[in-house]
């Protein structure tokens, strides 16, 4: 009799979209724990221990993801500063240089964009600066997210040149400070978290003074 050869059970195709999408929801959760325990508990008393029991992983998942604490604060601040919807607000204020916009529209894109992101992120970096008082290695954190915010308002300071809407005698550098100052999480803690204003005001309030302080006369 010829002998039948079993039949071989196909393998599953390997799904790396799948894994992906896993992977991110995962790390999602890890950082919006992380986020509610360091903004209820304080940077320096949440542990990466506490993080993980709560996340529902191990500690040495995060460890591995994020490298700890300081890798957490960096991952939270890059959600926050894509902002809501499907283009990331960093993408969306290059796209304002695009086109025949005028200076003023330019600056007030920002404002509205600052009104998205600015309640995401200023949380959480005025609670890194309150620990960097007495943690050396937050403090470099700190120094380090400053430096990163300084690049980005250089960036935007050197378009605005490039356009030709700067007002004469304003340099880059000076457009620069400018554009940090006004995008410091310390002003929104001043306008918004202390005196109550909606984030839209504040964002209006900023655009005001940068166009104010930088733009050309019409």
């Amino acid at each position: 009799m010829e002998r039948r050869t079993p039949a071989v059970k196909a393998k599953r195709p390997y799904d790396a979209r799948q894994r992906r999408e896993l992977a991110l929801r995962n790390r999602d959760r890890i950082t919006d724990v992380a986020l509610r325990r360091f903004v209820r508990d304080g940077y320096s008393t949440t542990t990466i221990g506490s993080i993980a029991e709560d996340a529902g992983v191990s500690p040495d998942t995060i460890y591995k993801s994020f490298g700890g604490k300081p890798g957490l604060v960096r991952a939270i601040r890059a959600r926050a500063l894509r902002g809501v919807g499907p283009v990331p607000a960093e993408e969306r204020s290059d796209e304002l240089h695009a086109g025949s916009r005028s200076g003023r529209e330019i600056i007030e894109g920002w404002g509205r964009l600052a009104a998205e992101v600015a309640p995401r992120v200023a949380p959480i970096l005025l609670l890194i600066r309150s620990a960097a008082a007495t943690d050396p290695e937050v403090e470099s954190l700190l120094e380090e997210m400053d430096a990163d915010r300084l690049r980005r308002m250089t960036d935007n300071a050197r378009r605005l040149r490039d356009g030709g809407h700067l007002r004469t005698g304003v340099t880059v550098a000076q457009a620069a400070d400018i554009l940090w100052t006004y995008s410091a999480p310390e002003l929104y803690e001043l306008m918004v978290m202390r005196r109550g204003w909606t984030p839209a005001r504040h964002g209006r309030f900023i655009a005001d003074a940068m166009a104010a302080a930088l733009l050309a006369p019409d």
